[in-house]
């Protein structure tokens, strides 16, 4: 959020603090404080998914956990349930090397940890993840370029150039063809109908892309960002699929937008202290569900951000997605820290779904993800690529996708609520 605008990631860090103060604070004094702790952990990890501005599910318990031995549990309960056995380790943990103050609590607390994680195993392990449908040839491709490209004029003609130059690589027959997010951005035509050179415009862009399509026999899901025709003070940001044949057959626009980098909460007030560092118009998010109908099946999308949030794939899938597709713009950010987060946010999202999850970034990082939440392909940074796999198309759910987070919030909540009259009866009894 630093890379956004410095006073946005200010605000972000003290409310992400607080939410973490809150969740210390709140714990039971004495041997109940264990208990207090996994529920309010868990309780502090899901207000900071959700609130304020949508919520920043950022350096997350969960995504620690992603490629860990616990990680399959998603199935079960979502990211909630990982928090907690996450954190219901460590408390076990701290009462096994608790040696001079060993206690009958103590020892009660790693017993009901290892009860916990065996039934949690057992249920894992039953759990329905799926089934296949059928399979799907995938080309992935990543154009390659420096970090932290800007969107300007020039930078967008190379940007867009560098896609349609890595297209080259890809290996036919293909079945569909991954573009990444903000790829196509072009620039509206001037008040006096003027083109000037060295410029992206959507109609040359639309038939550049169609003939891609065409070129390559294939779904093609190229991501446009741009300003809002109908709304001068709004921007747009989409995936299209584009048929062989050149028709685009649908269309989603990203619902769930980045706080300081795609709208500007408390707008008037950062203006006054941060006004060049801040977007010039929010972007107006959709509302549909996150799927595009092709020809080649049902395929969820959820653009860069929304992979974050476990709700966004689970309406994909609920919405008869047979495959999740995380089209991004990583190119934002310096360094690996939130392209890595990224992937490990489809590790989790593959395992919640039982759908086979596809990342592709302009400059890194892109993946390739199976149901059993393994990356089995994933580019460099800034290096020009295409990944080719091949994918089941998956239908069914699992439990996580039927019942979403709620119940573990609900079981948050009770724990907590357990904690603190556990703590009470025994000052009752000390006194």
């Amino acid at each position: 959020m630093l890379d956004l605008t410095p006073p946005g990631w200010v605000i972000s860090a003290s409310l992400h603090a607080l939410w973490i103060g809150l969740a210390a604070a709140l714990v039971p004094m004495g041997r109940w404080r264990r208990v207090g702790l996994v529920a309010t952990v868990t309780m502090a990890e899901l207000v900071r998914w959700s609130l304020p501005f949508g919520g920043v599910p950022l350096a997350t318990v969960a995504l620690g956990q992603a490629g860990g031995p616990l990680a399959p549990v998603v199935r079960v309960g979502g990211p909630l349930l990982l928090v907690a056995l996450t954190v219901s380790v460590g408390v076990a943990l701290s009462a096994l090397c608790d040696g001079q103050r060993a206690d009958r609590g103590s020892a009660a607390t790693i017993v009901v940890v290892i009860a916990a994680l065996s039934s949690v195993a057992a249920l894992t392990a039953i759990a329905p993840s799926g089934r296949v449908v059928d399979h799907l040839d995938i080309a992935v491709v990543q154009g390659g370029g420096p970090q932290r490209t800007r969107a300007t004029p020039t930078g967008a003609v190379r940007v867009f150039n560098s896609q349609i130059e890595a297209s080259q690589r890809v290996e036919t027959p293909v079945d569909l063809v991954l573009w990444p997010e903000n790829v196509v951005n072009p620039v509206p035509i001037g008040s006096d109908g003027w083109r000037y050179a060295h410029r992206l415009y959507a109609d040359e862009a639309s038939e550049a892309l169609a003939a891609e399509a065409a070129r390559l026999d294939a779904v093609l899901v190229p991501g446009w960002f741009h300003r809002d025709e109908e709304d001068p003070t709004a921007n747009l940001n989409y995936q299209t699929a584009i048929e062989p044949d050149g028709q685009v057959v649908d269309r989603y626009d990203k619902v769930r937008t980045v706080p300081f980098g795609e709208f500007v909460p408390l707008r008037g007030l950062l203006e006054k202290v941060a006004a060049d560092t801040l977007p010039s118009r929010d972007l107006r998010p959709g509302t549909g569900p996150s799927i595009l109908e092709t020809s080649i099946g049902t395929l969820g999308v959820t653009i860069s951000w929304e992979v974050f949030f476990d709700h966004r794939s689970r309406d994909a899938a609920r919405h008869g997605a047979e495959v999740i597709l995380n089209p991004t713009n990583g190119a934002s950010y310096w360094l690996t820290q939130v392209q890595t987060q990224q992937v490990a946010s489809g590790q989790l999202r593959a395992l919640e779904t039982g759908r086979w999850v596809v990342q592709a970034a302009p400059t890194g990082l892109s993946a390739v993800i199976n149901p059993q939440g393994q990356v089995l392909q994933r580019t460099a940074v800034s290096e020009q690529a295409v990944l080719h796999h091949r994918i089941e198309r998956r239908s069914g759910s699992t439990w996580a996708t039927r019942i979403g987070s709620w119940p573990m919030a609900l079981a948050a909540v009770a724990l907590w609520a357990t904690a603190w009259v556990g703590a009470s009866a025994n000052r009752r009894r000390s006194n």
